[in-house]
Formats: structure tokens, C-alpha cells, sequence
């Protein structure tokens, strides 16, 4: 029987446990916001709330990133979550150790159906997408978290319980070192898809589970494949069943076969047998070492709110999709991105309890047409019945000569920027704004997200102002959370320059039009003639305040 080896473990990094200050002390501490689990959604949230200025706790059950063995998880991020990277200060490194793509081709059979360049509608600074081992991301982030120095990140602290409280929440968390009890005016359960917080407060996700199957080969090639995203929807090579081929960082190559329904997940798994797949899709010359090998079937559920009195649910806790079109991961990720800016607004007296209302408002919406696109995925890529074959059939064929079939082709719809419905906040609705590439008057070079980065505030970007109306907005909106630019003109406001597509992407036309820019970088409202009071009622609708402020 033909051996396979094996690539050595990837080396985990550890941290330390520390006995937190409330072990053995008689009082219960209130905290402002206590973070629930450090996968990418709770440290991208800390990471976040550490950037504006705002102190957490993160506490974990583990001391470490990702999942001890190396196994496959997330590796694709997408442009917004990349931009929101950017501003978090962790995206040069992903850059510099991931794979940038933007292009991929599509196959049914030997032939491919059509080919795809995510790159040709961007104005961002950012790529469509970059592949990285989700522990690398976590890596950066918690090394990011503690540079900065405002989470006390508590590791090796498991929360036992949770009790909600008519102003707040309690929490009783187990150590190494025994338990203690602390309060948190807010709570955020970033606990992933089996939240225990989830369970303990009787809230039903709503989960169902697919009988479609799955086995991930991470291989390493010795001579190396194309940099593209390969997807087969019914491959040769596979008993007629879709295979995804993707790079990821350190040479490795992650291939997901779909396997039979009533598949042994066990068997499936060997590596004889994984060693078979990979001859019979690259001949029976290719050399290779297996990095990992590992089986898995998805589910999916959504909260009927992602808010619970004090307590916020992100990431899979709040909503699980399958993984067509890495529309999980990156909807964790905006997630935090999203209640990110609000909690600081709120903790710094500058907005109302209402604002966090809209982090549901936006994000549970944004998981519903999530959940829609991945579960059409699905269905494309394992149909139900004879109907459904034949009609997949019929668009792949039809794909292979006309264009308009070809949208038709349903892989996995790549993850994008959801839009947010109207709401209070937005009554016009949102819709994210690229990380634009900027240049100030004096030709020295910024973008939108290295604006957003400093201090939590909307950006007006205002086409050619007079100095009339500069002077006059920048006094009425002075107590407000806000910084005006001007976009070319003599208004005596930091003015940048810009060339069409930036103008055209922003929607600006005439002179005189401000496009309000929230926080995370979303669009709060377009006026086509901005006086100083249509800018600051602009602001105060997206941004409501306590009466006495």
C-alpha cells in the first residue's frame, strides 16, 4: 500500500493565562463591554473598539488560534472585509503572506463553461479577494489587540453562565485558577455556531442541516498549479461531483470534493483514498504531501434578532450559511465592523441606545440574503430531483456558448458588501463605499479607510463647496462627530483631489453634493445641495442622541 507523508503541524503561537483581578474578591466588577470568544468576528470586534479608544474584555476558552491540528477552516476574505482590515492595521500583513486573486474559471467537465475577473468594476485599494489560513488572520489580530493595549484579553476563561440584568448582564466565568463573577453593561457572544450563551437564554437558532457532503484535501504540489480559483461543477475526475481548487499561503493548496450523500465521512478521509482523488484530478505522476485531511457537512441557521436585551450576538453565533462563495467568515467579520463604531458612539456619550438598535436592523437583514444566495448555491450544486438535474444540465450547456447563461451557473456567489435596508438611521438605506484611493491638495496620497481610522466619526465628502457654506457647516456641526472635506474647490476646508470614477462611485454630480460616510465606511445619506442644516440633520438622523446631549 502506498504511503502519503504528511507536511509538519503548523506551530501555533500560545499565550499565557493570567489570574484575572476578580479571582477571589468580593465585589462584582462592572465592565463597559465584555467580548464572548476570540475567533474573527470577537477580535475583529476588540480589535475595533481598541482603535476608536474603547476598553473591553475578551475572554476565551483557549489559549491559542485556530484549531489545534492545522484543519481547515475559513480562507477566503473578501474587499470589504480586507478594507476593514486596512483600518484595523493587520491588512499589509495578510497581503504580504496570502494569495491575491481576482480571477477564476469555471468548468463542467473537461470544458470550462466561462471565466470570471472580480477585479474590472473596483475603484478599492483593496483586491476582490485574498486567501489566507484563518488562523493567521486571528494571529495578526490578537497580536494587533495587544499592541494596542486596551483589551484585557483573558485567556483560558470559560463563561459558565450568563444572566441577563435590567442594566446589563452577569457572567460567571471558570479558570485554571477557580471561578469569579463579573457584570458588563453589554455583552457580545462571539462563541461561534454551538453558542453555550446562545443556548442558555433559550434562544432558537432556527438551524437546519444539509446531507450534502464534503472532504477537504490541504495539499502541497511540488510542481505548482495556476494562482486562479478552479471550480468544477460536475468534475470528471469526481463520480460527476463539484471540486473547488483554491491557493492558500505557505504553498498550500486547499481542494474540497464532493462526496456522496451517504458517504463514510471516516473512510472518505484516509489518505490512500484522498491520494486517489488527487491522481485521478492531476495523473498519476503528481508528487505531493498532504497537510491536512478532513470531512465536513454544513448547516445553517439565523436568529430571529441579533440583539437580546444587553446582550449582541456576531458572527456564528447569530448566523451560520454554507460556505458557497466565503459568505460566512466575512459576514462575522462586517458584523463586528457594523456594532463596532456604534458601541464606541455610545460608550463616549456621543449616541443614543437607539443607534445600537440598527446593528440588527442592518446586519440581521444582511444575513437573510445571505442565507438566500449560499442555500440557491446549495441547491445548484446538489439537486433535489430529476427537475432540478435537468435544468442544471441545460444552464451549463447553454453557459458554454451564450453569456447570459453564464450568470445563471451558480458555485458560490462571491462574498459582497451587503446593502442595508431604509431605516431611522438610513432613510435612504446604506450602501458600502470602497476603500477609495485619495490624494490631497498637495499631491501626498490617503484613502477613505486611513480617514476612518482616526477617532470614530462620519466623513462628509463635499464636491466644491463655497467658503460660505464651509463656514457655515463647519460651526453648525461643531459638537457633532463629524469631519468635512472638500472635494476640489476654494472653501478652506482639507481639500483632496480626486479623478471621475471616485466622484462617479460616490454618486457625486454637482457642485455643492455631500455624500455622508458612516464610520464603517457606508453610505448614510447623498445631498445634492448640502446647507449647513441639511448636513447636520443628515448626521443626527444616522446618529441618534441622548435627549440632553
Amino acid at each position: 500500500m502506498e504511503t502519503f507523508a504528511f507536511a509538519p503541524a503548523y506551530e501555533l503561537p500560545s499565550w499565557p493565562f493570567t489570574p484575572p483581578p476578580e479571582l477571589g474578591g468580593t465585589k462584582t466588577v462592572r465592565h463597559p463591554i465584555v467580548i464572548v470568544g476570540a475567533g474573527p468576528s470577537g477580535l475583529t470586534l476588540a480589535c475595533d473598539l481598541a482603535q476608536r479608544g474603547v476598553r473591553a474584555v475578551l475572554l476565551d476558552e483557549d489559549d491559542t488560534v485556530g484549531v489545534r491540528g492545522a484543519s481547515s477552516r475559513g480562507i477566503c476574505y473578501a474587499q470589504k472585509s480586507l478594507e476593514i482590515f486596512e483600518r484595523l492595521g493587520i491588512y499589509e500583513r495578510m497581503a504580504a503572506k496570502g494569495i491575491t486573486w481576482s480571477f477564476g474559471r469555471t468548468f463542467s467537465g473537461e470544458q470550462e463553461v466561462y471565466n470570471f475577473n472580480l477585479q474590472a468594476n473596483s475603484v478599492s485599494r483593496q483586491p476582490p479577494f485574498i486567501n489566507l489560513q484563518q488562523f493567521y488572520v486571528e494571529w495578526f489580530l490578537v497580536e494587533r489587540i495587544l499592541e494596542l493595549g486596551l483589551t484585557d484579553v483573558r485567556w483560558k476563561n470559560r463563561v459558565a453562565s450568563v444572566e441577563q440584568l435590567h442594566d446589563g448582564v452577569r457572567i460567571e466565568v471558570e479558570t485554571p485558577a477557580g471561578r469569579y463573577t463579573i457584570e458588563a453593561d453589554r455583552l457580545i457572544d462571539a462563541t461561534g455556531a454551538n453558542s453555550p450563551i446562545r443556548a442558555q437564554l433559550g434562544i432558537d437558532a432556527h438551524s437546519s442541516r444539509s446531507t450534502d457532503r464534503w472532504c477537504i484535501s490541504d495539499v502541497r504540489f511540488k510542481k505548482p498549479l495556476p494562482t486562479e480559483r478552479w471550480t468544477w461543477v460536475d468534475a470528471p475526475f469526481n463520480e460527476g461531483r463539484g471540486v473547488w481548487q483554491h491557493l492558500m499561503a505557505d504553498g498550500v493548496w486547499r481542494i474540497d470534493y464532493q462526496m456522496p450523500e451517504d458517504c463514510d465521512t471516516s473512510y472518505i478521509s484516509k489518505p490512500e483514498v484522498a491520494g486517489a482523488r488527487l491522481r485521478e484530478q492531476l495523473g498519476p505522476g503528481v508528487e505531493f504531501e498532504f497537510v491536512w485531511i478532513g470531512p465536513y457537512g454544513y448547516r445553517d441557521h439565523l436568529l430571529d434578532s441579533f440583539r437580546r436585551g444587553n446582550v449582541f450576538f456576531i458572527g456564528d453565533a447569530a448566523h451560520v450559511v454554507s460556505p458557497f462563495g466565503a459568505r460566512g467568515g466575512n459576514s462575522g467579520i462586517q458584523d463586528a465592523a457594523n456594532l463596532g463604531w456604534k458601541l464606541a458612539l455610545v460608550a463616549q456619550g456621543q449616541a443614543s441606545d437607539a443607534l445600537l438598535d440598527s446593528y440588527d436592523a442592518e446586519r440581521q437583514p444582511a444575513a437573510q440574503e445571505n442565507l438566500r444566495v449560499t442555500s440557491r448555491s446549495a441547491r445548484f450544486l446538489a439537486p433535489r430531483s430529476p427537475a432540478e438535474h435537468t435544468l442544471r444540465r441545460a444552464v451549463v450547456s447553454l453557459a458554454a456558448r451564450h453569456p447570459f447563461a453564464r450568470a445563471l451557473v451558480n458555485t458560490g456567489r462571491m462574498s459582497v458588501a451587503n446593502d442595508y435596508p431604509p431605516a431611522p438611521q438610513l432613510p435612504e438605506g446604506g450602501r458600502s463605499v470602497q476603500n477609495l484611493p485619495l490624494r490631497w491638495a498637495d499631491g501626498s496620497e490617503t484613502t477613505l479607510m486611513q480617514l476612518l481610522a482616526d477617532g470614530t466619526q462620519c466623513i462628509g465628502l463635499w464636491l466644491a463647496p463655497t467658503r460660505t457654506e464651509a463656514t457655515a457647516a463647519m460651526e453648525s456641526t461643531a459638537s457633532l462627530p463629524l469631519r468635512l472635506l472638500a472635494i476640489g474647490g476654494d472653501s478652506g476646508l482639507p481639500t483632496l483631489q480626486v479623478d471621475d470614477r471616485v466622484t462617479n462611485h460616490l454618486g457625486l454630480r454637482d457642485a455643492g453634493s455631500l455624500v455622508l460616510v458612516r464610520p464603517d465606511a457606508y453610505r448614510a445619506a447623498t445631498l445634492t445641495n448640502a446647507t449647513s442644516a441639511a448636513i447636520a440633520d443628515a448626521l443626527r438622523t444616522a446618529l441618534p442622541r441622548n435627549t440632553n446631549s
